[in-house]
């Protein structure tokens, strides 16, 4: 069962930029126009945010199934507490926190 706190949430809001969107493609007037070019900064700024979070999510991914490996060729190979390496990676492995506001202007 997954926590919705933990779930990101996008940061812009899509029906706003959808309007514009459609706002120009009806009547494609210089403030139709300039609001859309406006949605672009945006836009990149939220695929920024989703990329980096993309490759935390890729980065936690590999370095539990990497400890996952590893535990299970140590219990294959007989040792007393092969659990160790899952321990390890479990420990280290810290709370996803949303970012801040003023993070996502970067």
């Amino acid at each position: 069962m997954t926590n919705d706190q933990h779930i990101p949430r996008p940061t812009i809001d899509q029906e706003a930029i959808r309007t514009h969107l459609h706002a120009v493609r009806q009547r494609p007037t210089p403030v139709t126009v300039w609001t859309v070019i406006g949605d672009v900064p945006v836009l990149l700024a939220e695929v920024d945010r989703i990329a980096r979070l993309l490759t935390r999510a890729r980065w936690d991914f590999a370095d539990l199934l990497a400890a996952a490996r590893a535990t299970l060729s140590a219990d294959r190979d007989g040792e007393p507490d092969p659990l160790t390496y899952l321990r390890d990676a479990v420990a280290e492995h810290q709370e996803w926190i949303p970012p801040e506001l003023g993070e996502l202007a970067e």
